[in-house]
């Protein structure tokens, strides 16, 4: 396939989005109704758990206007909400569930990232191969880890990230952003700046020893190198470790590496959502298939997986994916960070309360 081939591919995928968007959750619950095994049958079965779609519609469009992995909301969730409405769940089976649903939620948001030009090709793709052994870590040691330790671990990340999300400064387009009255291509390239076949999304990219010129589809221009690998490396190892094993921690822990390497914040942001969305796949790959693969692995296969509850979770998700970018623009971001901020706060207070038997 030649270049221009390819690159016609991809423009035509991004201008239409939205239809793929939402025709993957249509054809991913045709699968699980179809072929999914399943423990019942029928249609009071499918339905049980419709009601888990305006919850999970909120929290995705919260997480993805914020930039954070939806496990971080999903996860809780599941411990301190459902069990009153339902039943309780086994720490593999919630984590399960959550990251098959952020998968499909962080997947929607992520190309409207790549669409607007936002998305740093060669920073996602070597923070992503660095991740990948310690996510498949983390999935396969939350089969094994005692739940008073699993809850104290949730309870350890959320604290964390709520630190991280109260510190940082996570607004959209802000002031790494500068604007640029050159006129802009209709690929998103300038006349005096390259553009780079390999790039993703329509932006002008230039890179020079190091140094990177953006222009995104807007025509905003950002310039940032590729130095601190070393920091963001460490960050994303220890943030993939907690992904595989409560679902969630590389994107909150792995934003603030590169907002300490000084990547713009939009930048930051856009490039972070490949790589959650990326990590969130392996990771529910890893806890879906492991009890068919992994000897010692028993209790947990594909039909152990409550299936009726991620057909309405997954659709949800996908939606919020789509409409965080329009919230993002409507609110304040910085009072959305500050607000999940100080409810991780209150969530770890509460895990560490039932890790030592108080709760």
């Amino acid at each position: 396939m030649s270049t221009s081939t390819s690159q016609k591919l991809q423009k035509s995928f991004l201008k239409y989005q939205h239809v793929f968007v939402f025709t993957a959750p249509v054809i991913f619950v045709a699968a699980v109704l179809l072929f999914a095994p399943a423990d019942g049958s029928g249609l009071g079965y499918w339905l049980e758990y419709w009601w888990l779609f305006p919850f999970f519609l909120l929290g995705a469009t919260t997480v993805n206007t914020v930039g954070i992995s939806g496990s971080a909301l999903f996860v809780p969730f599941f411990i301190f909400i459902f069990p009153p409405l339902a039943y309780d769940m086994t720490p593999e089976t919630l984590v399960k569930v959550s990251l098959i649903s952020e998968s499909f939620g962080l997947s929607s948001s992520a190309i409207a990232f790549i669409q607007y030009g936002l998305v740093d090709r060669r920073l996602g793709l070597t923070l992503i191969g660095g991740a990948v052994p310690f996510v498949i870590g983390g999935a396969l040691l939350s089969f094994f880890i005692p739940e008073p330790v699993f809850n104290a671990a949730l309870g350890v990340a959320l604290l964390t990230a709520a630190y991280l999300m109260l510190k940082a400064d996570l607004g959209h387009g802000e002031s790494s952003a500068e604007e640029d009255d050159t006129n802009v291509t209709a690929d998103g390239g300038q006349e005096d700046l390259p553009d780079d076949a390999g790039k993703l999304g329509p932006a002008g990219v230039e890179s020079e020893d190091g140094e990177v010129t953006r222009v995104d589809r807007e025509g905003d221009t950002y310039s940032y190198t590729w130095s601190g690998y070393l920091e963001r490396f460490a960050n994303y190892s220890i943030g993939g470790t907690f992904q595989g094993l409560a679902g969630f921690g590389i994107g909150e822990l792995g934003i603030i590496s590169m907002l300490r390497t000084d990547v713009p914040t939009r930048v930051a942001i856009g490039t972070n959502h490949i790589i959650v969305a990326v990590t969130a796949v392996l990771a529910s790959l890893v806890h879906v298939f492991a009890g068919t693969v992994v000897p010692g692995i028993h209790a947990l296969s594909l039909a152990s997986t409550p299936w009726n509850m991620v057909v309405f979770t997954v659709p949800a998700t996908v939606t919020g994916g789509q409409i965080a970018p329009y919230v993002s623009n409507a609110l304040d971001t910085g009072t959305i960070q500050k607000g999940v901020g100080a409810l991780f706060a209150i969530i770890s207070t509460a895990l560490f309360l039932m890790a030592s038997g108080g709760f």
